[in-house]
């Protein structure tokens, strides 16, 4: 299951604005973020006047989205202020601003346009593509990502850490003679999972140190380790208590990663769709960039 691609793993200069066009609009959560913005968008509640210019709750939501990352520095019973006064400034500095006559000037009016262009396409992300992902399809998309799923083996173990072989050999003798795992954990072991008598929960191969992971996955459900088993931690004793196999996570664990996955797909056909609708020609340096850039993308991928 996948996320965004890195702009390294990403072949060509249009693939790579693509990149990260997707990355500016799009992510996990953005749709529940976007309907509750959407529903306080609606609020004409006064928050304060500037002169004969009121702000309402609704502009207060707007500049809640766009400051969302300088935000996530205040204490959120700071943040209703410090946007007012975010606002306030900003809105004394923009009528500064137009009477000095900076709104006039040529490169304002491309800023303007910039920031227009940027608006509408988030606008259409937000609508068209994130708000478009329904139910029906994350749940197929899920299934279809569990039916590759490639299970891996599993066990659920306890340990006894101790400082030496003869210590190791002794509880091994206790167990021997019917002495409860989980009680001489408790006892004995010297490592982090003691107090739940030794409890290492269930793990893959590859997720413990190799001389470790040998002696438990040799063991049968149920048997412990006839001999000490040596690490750099120490010297374990293992009691292997179930086998079986990984299975993929539940959908309401994997949904908004799920929904990341599908919005990523249909932001790539919407974008290759649109790019092959309309005449596009890039001059200059910009041109020979990309060509170069699509040139070596191309030859990566021969390799």
């Amino acid at each position: 299951m996948t996320d965004f691609p890195s702009l390294r793993a990403v072949a060509g200069v249009a693939a790579i604005a693509m990149a990260i066009t997707a990355a500016a609009t799009t992510g996990s959560g953005l749709a529940q973020d976007n309907r509750a913005q959407d529903n306080r968008a609606q609020d004409n509640t006064a928050v304060a006047t500037i002169g004969d210019l009121t702000i309402t709750a609704a502009d207060l939501a707007q500049a809640e989205a766009d400051f969302r990352q300088e935000l996530a520095q205040v204490p959120e019973e700071r943040r209703r202020s410090v946007l007012v006064d975010v606002l306030v400034d900003m809105t004394l500095l923009a009528y500064a601003a137009e009477a000095a006559g900076l709104d006039k000037e040529p490169g304002f009016q491309r800023r303007l346009e910039f920031l227009r262009t940027r608006a509408l396409r988030n606008l259409y992300v937000e609508k068209q593509i994130v708000g478009a992902i329904t139910p029906d399809e994350i749940k197929a998309e899920y299934d279809r990502q569990s039916a590759e799923f490639e299970p891996l083996d599993e066990i659920s173990a306890r340990h006894i850490l101790v400082a030496s072989r003869q210590e190791a050999e002794a509880l091994i003798a206790e167990l021997d003679a019917g002495k409860d795992f989980a009680e001489l954990a408790r006892e004995k072991s010297t490592g982090p999972s003691a107090p739940k008598g030794g409890d290492l929960g269930r793990f893959a191969r590859g997720s413990m140190v190799p001389e470790f992971e040998a002696a438990a996955f040799d063991l049968d459900a149920g048997a412990h380790s006839p001999e000490p088993v040596e690490t750099q931690f120490g010297w374990h004793v293992i009691k292997v208590e179930e086998k079986g196999e990984s299975r993929p996570p539940p959908l309401a664990q994997m949904e908004e990663q799920v929904r990341s996955t599908l919005v990523r797909q249909k932001f790539e056909t919407v974008m290759t769709r649109l790019r092959e609708q309309t005449p596009i020609e890039i001059f200059g340096a910009a041109a020979e960039a990309g060509a170069a850039a699509e040139g070596s993308g191309a030859a990566d991928s021969k390799n």
